[in-house]
């Protein structure tokens, strides 16, 4: 009962902010980091070229897999509201329109879920994504890179690093509470 009174209220435009600011941030800095552990890679034969300053695909891949827990995390059509509030926050900051990156988010949720499956698994499709969009297969010993599909072994590596870019909505939910009126 104590833990309701202490949780800080929210509107869903703080919720956005907080949301687009953090997933920003953990992109920017932690891309260099995944392109490290990427080029590490022992699955790998050739290592790969990744540009520590290219994070626009991971980007994506990472608003893209967040955006569809969104719902699962909200109720009441505040799920909506964060959603549009986040991609009204996310077009400003790339000089879009809302709707240019309302429609690329779609395009990469739709990648994502042809290159995962019949997988539903978010994470595991975010990992599949990386893979993809940084052509990644050239760079894979012949039986897989023949295949087209990743090395079982560089995927599940992968899976634990993208593990870190998945909300925790659960832990938010803990810390903060939406406030009934979320006039902005």
């Amino acid at each position: 009962m104590f833990g309701i009174l202490g949780k800080k209220k929210l509107t869903d435009n703080q919720v956005a902010n907080i949301f687009v600011n953090t997933t920003l941030e953990a992109v920017e800095k932690g891309w260099p980091l995944v392109a490290e552990f990427i080029q590490d890679s022992p699955e790998f034969v050739r290592t790969p070229e990744m540009d520590t300053e290219d994070y626009g695909k991971f980007l994506m891949i990472v608003v893209a897999a967040n955006f569809s827990f969104i719902p699962d995390h909200f109720e009441d059509g505040h799920d909506k509201e964060v959603l549009r509030l986040c991609v009204r926050k996310f077009a400003s900051v790339f000089e879009l329109e809302p709707e240019q990156f309302a429609r690329k988010v779609k395009e990469y949720r739709e990648f994502l879920s042809r290159v995962n499956m019949p997988s539903k698994n978010m994470l595991y499709a975010m990992s599949k994504g990386i893979f993809h969009k940084y052509d990644l297969n050239d760079f894979q010993e012949p039986y897989f890179r023949n295949l087209k599909t990743p090395n079982p072994i560089f995927l599940k590596n992968l899976d634990e690093v993208m593990r870190n870019y998945l909300w925790d909505w659960k832990a938010f939910h803990e810390k903060y509470k939406l406030k009934e009126d979320t006039a902005h």
